[in-house]
């Protein structure tokens, strides 16, 4: 009916991820646009799941063998400085990076990547024994839903270039590769290469531009930065 006031919502009703204020009517709900709305709830969802995983994580680190942590979603990887560019004579590929966080909290983030014109969203957990495996779970997402869950990341963006160069090694499988991150904007002059191994044991050729190790160095996690 014209000039009827809306009563206004529940106090219970949320949106990003607070209470209405009392005497803001549906109105205003409604000037949200489908897409913003569906970010919303995908950002409230993550940060339930994020309290979800670290409940199931802590039961499942206890109860299970360390076997089955050896599996597709376990990410073994080590990182170290870089010390010259003559890496870049030796890739074979290059991408432009941009990644932000929805959750960046000790034993756990949740990161949004796009890298050229392909976007992933990834859950990764801290150790989940002692040792260098971590619990990484990706799935590649529509570039402009990444770009508008960009909006709701973290302040200061990772802006980096990356390299992929070939890996050597005795008995090392054949795909191996080194990543080495060229990091831009408030990271300028920072150069990280990483390598990911199927075991903590594994052996492999270390180039002549490969400085000291940093595996495990909290200052040089993305997350950290």
């Amino acid at each position: 009916m014209d000039g009827q006031l809306v009563p206004p919502l529940s106090p219970k009703i949320k949106i990003f991820g607070g209470p209405v204020k009392r005497g803001m009517n549906r109105m205003s709900v409604l000037k949200f646009s489908n897409a913003a709305a569906k970010v919303l709830l995908f950002f409230d969802m993550c940060k339930y799941f994020c309290t979800f995983f670290c409940i199931i994580r802590f039961f499942v680190v206890i109860l299970c063998p360390k076997s089955l942590f050896m599996a597709k979603n376990t990410e073994i990887e080590r990182k170290f400085l870089v010390t010259s560019d003559d890496f870049k004579a030796q890739a074979t590929g290059k991408f432009d990076i941009m990644q932000g966080y929805l959750c960046k909290e000790p034993g756990k983030t949740i990161r949004v990547r796009i890298r050229n014109e392909r976007a992933f969203l990834t859950i990764k957990s801290g150790k989940l024994r002692p040792g260098l495996a971590k619990f990484e779970w990706e799935k590649e997402i529509d570039l402009q839903d990444a770009r508008e869950l960009m909006q709701l990341c973290l302040p200061d963006p990772i802006l980096k270039e990356r390299y992929i160069i070939p890996a050597t090694g005795n008995g090392l499988p054949a795909g191996r590769k080194w990543e080495v991150d060229v990091f831009h904007g408030h990271k300028e002059g920072l150069v990280l290469a990483e390598i990911e191994l199927d075991d903590e044991n594994e052996t492999f050729d270390k180039p002549g531009w490969i400085g000291d190790e940093v595996t495990g160095l909290p200052q040089y996690y993305n997350a950290n930065m």
